[in-house]
């Protein structure tokens, strides 16, 4: 509910993925506070249960609720992401849409600051030669052994790695079908010791197909300081 601009910043999430072409916009939520909000905006919300563990087991009630067919592919942006480009939603729908033995989507973008390798709100994610999901992790994955050295201020890379790191973004796009599946899947001990609800999908053996841009993300807020950056940044536009 932190406010943005005069709206709060689920809505702001809401307003930057409906210019991404999808054809329907709405949240999911477990709050009538946030739900009222989201109508006071123009927003579809819906109600869900307040035990989920995760935004994926939300969304799964939802898409139920909507009454989607089961080859409906739906995109979960978080909630946090207030900055997020509207044409990724719309990137990481297409390429689930060519991949179809693939039940999942994400996205990601090569990190070039070597504060962002190292800060653990920074997910990475490292890729297979066919640009699937290996482990998410908010580790600095890969390692680079000789890129990285140890200082008294913490750990610093020198120069350019040799092999692309990756950060997460934090939108899935998947096939309705999916998600129910996933709602049915028990919580994996490395989704909970990293608290990443992508790495349930993974440690239950299924793939997650990964578009990489080049454009770079705005940045999520998970702390104070990221919501006064937002704010400023919002206001720039």
């Amino acid at each position: 509910m932190a406010d943005i601009a005069g709206a709060p910043m689920v809505v702001r999430v809401a307003q930057r993925v409906a210019h991404s072409g999808a054809q329907e916009v709405v949240v999911a939520c477990d709050s009538p506070l946030i739900a009222q909000a989201c109508a006071a905006h123009g927003v579809r919300a819906v109600l869900t249960r307040e035990d989920h563990a995760s935004g994926t087991d939300r969304l799964a009630e939802a898409a139920d609720s909507l009454g989607l067919p089961e080859d409906a592919i739906l995109v979960n942006v978080q909630g946090d992401e207030p900055l997020i480009a509207p044409k990724l939603p719309a990137a990481c729908a297409a390429l689930l849409q060519r991949t179809p033995q693939i039940p999942m989507a994400t996205c990601a973008h090569a990190i070039t600051e070597s504060a962002e390798i190292f800060n653990p709100n920074v997910v990475k994610v490292v890729l297979d030669a066919q640009g699937r999901a290996l482990y998410f992790s908010r580790a600095p994955i890969p390692w680079q052994r000789d890129a990285y050295t140890a200082g008294s201020g913490g750990w610093t890379m020198q120069g350019q790695p040799p092999h692309p790191v990756y950060r997460h973004i934090g939108l899935y796009a998947y096939r309705h079908r999916f998600l129910r599946d996933y709602a049915k899947l028990a919580p994996a001990p490395l989704e909970q010791a990293e608290a990443l609800e992508q790495l349930r999908v993974l440690w239950h053996g299924h793939s997650i197909a990964v578009h990489v841009t080049e454009q770079a993300p705005g940045p999520g807020v998970d702390t104070l300081a990221d919501l006064e950056r937002v704010r400023a940044m919002w206001l720039e536009r």
